[in-house]
């Protein structure tokens, strides 16, 4: 009687003892690690060799984030049960928990080998491998995985993950087709995935394919982040009007006090900085400011505002206050990078795009950076060759070379030479020269330039040959945000006809350069030249333009120039030297670019008015293109026609073509970054 009692106390503790366990198990099913971390640590207090309650007891405290507590304990139980193969599973997993996997690698793979048909084991190793970007074995690896247990729900997430991570891979380097493919089999498998579908847009925002871009973006759940998405794409697309309204219905969608919230109003300020809305975007972000304070995101955005409004300084502030809160910030990293470009500051541009890629490997626009910055090291050759014809019977040849060997982001050197032929078969006259000049540029701060070259220049005509030296000294800086300023000095030949090379008449330029830029896309450029000849002349130059930037890509922008033109003596029969000439004209210009081609074009036309002559109209027009044929060689052609009478005469027409060429003929700099 009394072993029957014994007994069925010992069945009743049993069962008692299991019905208490599986309330641990199902707080560990539910994710509540940290009160099944104590649930089980009272356990062990009754039963501490009991190994179930060790295994869960050491589940629980590596997933509530004490991973390396969770290893030793699994190391322990390992020495006291050694081969088990569960216990040693759950080391593995500790291992993937702690991040440590390298090792977790090592340990999965024995696993694996002892038992390919454990479930646990392989889909650990392919998490592991997944961890490590080893994405092609990991896939294989979830694949078998899912043959072992079909439709498993975790498998099947961590497939997905793996996929993700491939087709991000792939993305980079440049296979979108099969990164789209990758994701296309994740949606078949999690119909309308918003992270899949988000991976997508980003792969066809990276192949350009815009069109589809917007329509994968359609396909979210999520309707703030459908406007969202399709703003950043209209603006990519050149549309930034479009981009603006979809932002700001995304704005006005979005609940209040919501992540969401804060996301569509992020993408507002963005549209609005797009559209050169300056004002507006400072009143938008001043109400972020009240409510997000000092946030990354905020300060991005601010330093977004000053890189449109060309408040550089302003805009590196906000960025070093970003990375003061994360150091490792991408926003930050590549945002100043390009905001010490912008400011002309290379040396630290290039550092920080550098450091970027160490936080964020293959970043592709951080690489472009440092490639496009590296390669303005790097030396360069840049042939050329015109042809010019006018009215008057005048013909020229011209060839030029240009070697361009940078020493530094601070110093250049360059060495030009160019030779010119000219004649005119009406009066029986030819002439040539040549010229030969070492030039240097040196940054003496930020986007503040000084340059000079000296040369040798060598002409000989019908009467005269003579060796001469030219050469000129120029100022290049930005005093203030968007404006520009040109101040320098150039000594050089009156080559155009053979006969102005016949006379040997020198030409002193002292000239002023300055470009006024505003956020409201008009500009002001004036250009004053004063110019002695060695001839006893003089010659005084103004041209301004007043113009409007209709449109970003292309770039096209339009407006009216005056010119007005006086020399101190009249020598008609020599070249145009009026005592005063006046000219109005209406122009527009455009530049862009499609693919690997740049165009560009040039089109004036008004009124010209020589002393006191009856008024004639002008016309000028230039276009030119460019193919990009390698990261480090282009060739263009360019051709241009013109009545404008300053050129020699009245009644004057002037054609050129000509041919230019670019070649970086060395991939790097010679001398170290």
């Amino acid at each position: 009687m009394k072993k029957l009692i014994l007994a069925l106390s010992m069945c009743f503790a049993n069962w008692a003892f299991a019905q208490e366990m599986t309330t641990g198990f199902n707080l560990l099913e539910n994710g509540k690690y940290t009160q099944a971390k104590l649930f089980f640590k009272e356990i062990l207090e009754d039963y501490p060799t009991n190994k179930t309650a060790q295994l869960c007891y050491g589940r629980a405290l590596g997933l509530s984030g004490e991973t390396a507590k969770a290893t030793a304990l699994f190391t322990q139980m390992q020495n006291e049960y050694p081969g088990d193969y569960e216990i040693a599973l759950n080391y593995a997993e500790s291992l993937l928990w702690a991040e440590n996997f390298n090792e977790a690698q090592t340990v999965y793979e024995d696993l694996v080998k002892t038992d390919s048909t454990s479930f646990s084991a392989v889909l650990g190793y392919a998490n592991t491998l997944s961890n490590l970007k080893e994405y092609n074995k990991a896939l294989e690896r979830v694949n078998q995985a899912l043959s072992l247990q079909p439709g498993n729900a975790n498998a099947l997430v961590s497939r997905k993950y793996i996929r993700l991570g491939r087709a991000n891979q792939l993305s980079s380097d440049g296979d979108y087709r099969t990164a789209l493919a990758l994701l296309d089999e994740n949606l078949k498998d999690f119909e309308g995935d918003n992270l899949s579908l988000q991976v997508k847009a980003n792969v066809q925002i990276a192949q350009k394919d815009y069109d589809s871009a917007f329509t994968t973006y359609g396909r979210l759940a999520d309707s703030v982040a459908v406007l969202t998405g399709q703003a950043l794409v209209a603006h990519l697309d050149g549309a930034d009007q479009k981009a603006l309204a979809l932002s700001r219905k995304a704005k006005n969608f979005s609940p209040k006090d919501s992540l969401q919230s804060i996301q569509a109003s992020e993408r507002y300020v963005q549209a609005l900085i797009w559209n050169q809305k300056f004002k507006t975007a400072r009143h938008a972000l001043d109400s972020l400011d009240q409510i997000y304070g000092n946030a990354p995101r905020i300060l991005a955005l601010k330093a977004s505002l000053g890189m449109y409004t060309g408040t550089f300084k302003t805009s590196i502030a906000h960025y070093q206050s970003i990375l003061e809160q994360d150091s490792t910030s991408f926003d930050g990293n590549l945002g100043i990078a390009n905001a010490y470009r912008a400011q002309g500051n290379l040396d630290q541009a290039y550092a920080f795009a550098q450091k970027t890629t160490e936080y964020y490997a293959g970043q592709k626009d951080a690489l472009g950076l440092m490639q496009t910055l590296s390669g303005s090291l790097a030396p360069q050759v840049m042939p050329r060759a015109a042809y010019t014809r006018d009215n008057g019977g005048n013909r020229a040849y011209a060839a030029g070379l240009s070697v361009l060997f940078p020493v530094s982001y601070r110093f250049r050197t360059q060495i030009n030479y160019d030779y010119r032929k000219t004649s005119n078969e009406d009066v029986d006259a030819q002439a040539s020269n040549s010229s030969f000049n070492f030039g240097v540029q040196y940054r003496i701060h930020n986007n503040t330039w000084i340059e000079a070259n000296l040369g040798v220049l060598n002409a000989e005509a019908d009467v005269n040959s003579y060796t001469d030296v030219n050469g000129s000294v120029l100022l290049k800086a930005r005093p203030l945000p968007l404006q520009y300023l040109e101040l320098g000095y150039s000594r050089e030949l009156q080559n155009f006809n053979a006969t102005l090379i016949d006379q040997k008449i020198f030409m002193n330029n002292y000239k002023l350069n300055y470009n006024m830029g505003t956020n409201v896309n008009l500009g002001w450029y004036t250009s004053l030249i004063f110019t002695p000849q060695t001839d006893g002349n003089q010659r005084k130059l103004l041209f301004t333009s007043l113009y409007y930037n209709f449109t970003k890509a292309p770039a096209l922008k339009g407006g009216i120039n005056y010119q007005y033109l006086s020399f101190k003596d009249q020598v008609p029969a020599l070249y145009f030297s009026p005592s005063s000439y006046q000219a109005v004209e209406l122009f527009a210009d455009l530049n862009g670019s499609i693919k690997n081609w740049q165009y560009t074009a040039n089109a004036a036309g008004g009124y010209q008015f020589v002393e006191k002559d009856k008024a004639t109209t002008l016309f000028r027009i230039e276009a030119g293109i460019i193919h990009t044929l390698s990261d480090r060689l282009d060739a263009g052609f360019y051709a241009k026609y013109s009545n404008v009478a300053s050129a020699t005469a009245a009644g004057f027409e002037f054609t050129e073509v000509g041919l230019k060429m670019r070649w970086q003929f060395l991939a790097k700099p010679v001398f170290k970054l």
